[in-house]
């Protein structure tokens, strides 16, 4: 189920970029030659899933200092047996990471991300197929620190703690979401992923 709800989710994903576009185009070939593609015994490649999470006035985000890399990321991490959609596997990691209760997460990916990950096997040439979500939090969101992550703080969106291009590209992508379906017109495209944070 979760992989055929990740192939579905990119094939019909419509990407802002046209690196973007060759990602979700190498993301769907790797599923499709990959049955186990979803999970973290696909070496050296697999999916995983993350979620970026703005302040309810979109003028922050929250990040996690990650205990093993030891930079500041969006939360995320590998999907799970449980996970039934490639948006709850990331709702799932952002309330697990995060503390946040209550998070809701728009269904449509942001961004993608291949990046290498020495620390995710024992040699080293794993990498990461990330595929990026939003969610806002609400007013009085409480966040806490898991035992993944060394902290976990807000950030201003024009000033983050370590702006490499994949996370400042991310941010810019996720504001542009927030703002298009704020509109008058526009609609939201945010909904509830079939698995509630925790």
């Amino acid at each position: 189920m979760l992989h055929a709800d990740a192939r579905a989710t990119l094939a019909s994903w419509a990407a802002p970029t046209r690196e973007q576009a060759a990602l979700r185009e190498r993301y769907v070939a790797h599923l499709d030659a990959h049955p186990d593609g979803m999970t973290r015994a696909c070496v050296p490649d697999h999916l995983t899933a993350s979620t970026l999470v703005l302040s309810h006035d979109h003028t922050r985000v929250l990040l996690t200092l990650h205990a093993k890399a030891r930079r500041w990321f969006q939360f995320g991490g590998h999907c799970e047996p449980a996970d039934a959609t490639l948006a709850g596997a990331a709702l799932r990691e952002a309330g697990e990471e995060s503390g946040l209760v209550g998070l809701v997460i728009d269904p449509v990916p942001v961004q993608l991300s291949e990046h290498a990950v020495p620390f995710c096997g024992p040699g080293g040439d794993v990498h990461h197929l990330d595929v990026r979500f939003l969610s806002v939090a609400g007013a009085d969101a409480v966040h806490a620190v898991s035992e993944e992550s060394l902290d976990v703080a807000w950030w201003p969106v024009e000033t983050l703690p370590d702006p490499e291009p994949d996370l400042v590209e991310l941010v810019a992508l996720a504001l542009g979401r927030v703002q298009s379906t704020s509109e008058p017109g526009g609609g939201s495209s945010r909904a509830a992923a079939d698995q509630p944070s925790r």
